[in-house]
């Protein structure tokens, strides 16, 4: 038996090992694969650098880079391009090229000397972005194994079930995002919690909680909002959306909350299932008492998981505002409102995830006392 898991073992990782290696290949040799052409830098060398005034008043050197670069597909592929870029030390909205960058690029139509000239367009990003991916998988897949794997595959099908609900509310009039994303938040939460954890009481519980927390949470948010008309909560970033900006960061409060929710409710219940298979004749009291402990424990951090996730975005905007000497209450109203908003509704879902997903758990446990 030992030996046949451990073949099972070298097996899945070889064809791991293979799959790794054939998609770093696959990235670093598919530029036939693009319409549009791609270069490869050869060469680089500055050839004028020049002092400005950013926005915030403060000085930055601009530095203007010839580059040549080697084209790898198209007609003109084999010859040589020559690119000019202009970035500076900040590197807000541009960036220093090296060798070996893969640019995508457009051809001028005059040439300069025997040699083409064009513009850069941008950078092609998908060998580093395969290699986050797999780094990202593989660290799931040492540290979660079995369970890991099928977090991985959750994490595929809800992020197709999302944008399959997104398309559907996009190309038709007649579908509400909320109930679409509703619709989703369920399909999320089963999926993600019955593939991981299995199917039973412990896993039914935490389903449960998860889905009562999540929506009385974007009841008490939608009620909140509507009494208050929405006043200090500041839409300007939503100003390009066409649809009812009040509906869409509902629809988000709603998403966004879903993770934290089912975090605690499913750490709830496996610790409550825990106690409960450690010493089956413990009182009903005594796993009200421990959960309660272990809510408060995991309380604090996961409302600051929360707030740190929704203010981190928000960091150049503050530092802009704060460089001109905007009023303090100004700056988080225009650039905070909203984060702020959607991390004080999570951390209302998780003190609501802690009562209901305790109690929740103790019911099951006690039909499972009963059943036995």
């Amino acid at each position: 038996m030992k030996a046949l898991e451990k073949y099972k073992t070298i097996l899945f990782l070889t064809f791991l090992a293979i799959c790794v290696l054939a998609s770093l290949y696959f990235v670093t040799h598919n530029e036939g694969l693009y319409d549009r052409p791609i270069a490869e830098v050869t060469s680089s060398k500055i050839v004028e650098t020049t002092d400005m005034e950013d926005i915030t008043g403060n000085k930055d050197k601009v530095y203007i880079q010839e580059l040549k670069a080697v084209l790898k597909n198209g007609k003109h592929k084999g010859e040589t391009i020559l690119l000019s870029n202009k970035y500076s030390m900040s590197g807000a909205n541009d960036q220093r090229y090296k060798p070996g960058n893969e640019l995508f690029v457009t051809i001028d139509d005059h040439q300069k000397g025997s040699k083409l000239t064009g513009n850069i367009d941008d950078v092609k990003r998908d060998l580093y972005l395969m290699i986050i991916t797999w780094a990202f998988i593989l660290f799931l897949l040492i540290v979660g194994k079995k369970q890991g794997l099928f977090s991985l595959i959750t994490l595929a099908v809800n992020a197709l079930i999302l944008s399959y609900a997104l398309d559907a509310y996009l190309n038709s009039q007649n579908i509400s995002l909320l109930l679409a994303c509703s619709v989703g938040v369920i399909l999320f939460t089963l999926i993600s919690l019955l593939m991981v954890n299995g199917f039973n009481e412990k896993t039914y519980a935490a389903v449960v909680a998860t889905l009562i927390c999540t929506f009385m949470t974007l009841l008490i948010s939608y009620v909140v909002i509507r009494f208050t008309a929405g006043n200090g909560l500041r839409y300007e970033e939503m100003q390009y959306l066409t649809r009812p900006y009040q509906m869409v960061f509902m629809a988000g409060i709603l998403v966004g909350c879903l993770g934290a929710v089912m975090d605690v409710a499913i750490t709830l219940s496996s610790s409550i299932f825990g106690l409960f298979e450690k010493n089956p004749d413990i009182s009903t009291e005594a796993l009200r008492k421990s959960g309660f402990d272990i809510g408060k424990d995991i309380m604090g951090t996961m409302t600051n998981i929360l707030f740190f996730v929704y203010i981190s975005g928000g960091i150049p905007m503050l530092i802009l505002y704060f460089k001109n000497a905007s009023p303090l209450g100004f700056t988080l109203s225009m650039n905070l409102s909203l984060e702020m908003t959607r991390a004080l509704t999570g951390g209302i879902g998780i003190v609501l995830a802690i009562p209901i997903g305790i109690y929740t758990a103790i019911y099951f446990v006690n039909r499972k006392r009963v059943t036995s």
